[in-house]
């Protein structure tokens, strides 16, 4: 007898499931999130067990280490390549659970990469950093349309991320615009030391790995998003093709054809949004300081827009990449450009 497991985890609880080659449900039971309720849940089936299956929802990954670390084979199954039939009149976390487990059985369960956790943790640092950069933005153009605001001047993004406190009071505003302003330069200047340990942090994790030595080789690409590009790749050899690293980094179209006429569009966010935008922020650099790239961009907005051509530099800037990563080789312009 062979049993196939599935969990639909939950924030407080998740559901276990456990059923044989005929889908017939042997074990079912709601559990509270507690590592060693659920693995002594699955003891009894160890032997036989084909695998596990977790959801990947926010908080897979103690439930994913933890059942690895206890010797099981776990799949993290990906929502949203696994849509179930529109017209069923009864669905709960225990069909749910079930279905996990069914897809197993049936080969077709759809995964994704559950990267292993030291690399994960670097990865999030990453991740942390660009959440920090963000939140800056928002501080920084507030600042900006204030004094834009009250003054009719205006303030570079880099004077902003110098300015101190006790210099608002020179511009002569008034007294609850100068505070209010204060606030965001306050939390400016804590967010810049943050982000500051943070990539200093990630400058020893990461300067010396061969990727990172070969990406910064790419224009347009510096450390910061050498180190988001590498983390947030993994091991390149997950990807069967270019082609699928490219549509990953969401640097190709999506369309439905039928008889050859398009008939809607597909999911165009499918795919690691943190890769996206480390190409077209790459591509926005390259285009402004190599000229093979500025050459490419100007040729393909000259047939589209702005946006189409900034999307296809980062699509070329994505296949290089692969290469690079995959080849251990330098950034060739002329193969990348020809």
């Amino acid at each position: 007898m062979t049993w196939y497991s599935g969990i639909d985890l939950h924030s407080s609880n998740s559901v276990v499931v456990v059923s044989d080659e005929a889908d017939r449900v042997a074990y079912q039971r709601r559990l509270p999130n507690e590592l060693a309720r659920i693995v002594a849940a699955l003891e009894p089936y160890r032997e036989s067990l084909a695998g596990v299956v977790v959801e990947s929802t926010y908080n897979w990954y103690w439930l994913v280490d933890g059942l690895q670390g206890a010797g099981y084979a776990v799949h993290l199954a990906n929502p949203a390549a696994m849509k179930r039939y529109q017209g069923l009149k009864h669905s709960d976390d225990e069909s749910d659970a079930r279905h996990l487990a069914h897809l197993l059985r049936l080969g077709i369960l759809p995964t994704g990469y559950i990267c292993p956790p030291a690399e994960r943790a670097v990865r999030d640092l990453a991740r942390k950093r660009s959440q920090l950069v963000r939140s800056r933005t928002a501080h920084l153009l507030a600042v900006a349309i204030g004094f834009a605001r009250e003054t009719g001047g205006r303030m570079s993004g880099n004077v902003i991320k110098r300015l101190e406190v006790a210099a608002l009071s020179e511009f002569g505003l008034g007294e609850d615009v100068t505070y209010s302003l204060a606030a965001n330069v306050a939390v400016i200047k804590a967010l810049n030391a943050e982000i500051d340990k943070l990539e200093a942090r990630l400058r020893q994790r990461v300067r010396l790995r061969p990727q990172f030595r070969v990406l910064i080789s790419a224009p347009g690409i510096g450390e910061v998003l050498a180190t988001i590009i590498m983390l947030e790749t993994g091991p390149i050899e997950r990807f069967a093709a270019v082609g699928n690293f490219a549509s990953y980094a969401r640097c190709v179209d999506s369309e439905h054809l039928s008889n050859g006429k398009k008939k809607g569009a597909g999911n165009v966010r499918n795919g690691n949004p943190y890769l996206a935008w480390a190409f077209i922020e790459a591509a926005n650099f390259a285009r402004r300081y190599c000229p093979q790239a500025k050459r490419f961009y100007e040729r393909k907005k000259a047939q589209t827009n702005n946006i189409v051509a900034t999307k296809a530099l980062a699509h070329k800037l994505a296949r290089a990449c692969y290469h690079m990563m995959k080849d251990g080789q330098p950034f060739d312009v002329k193969r990348c450009f020809a």
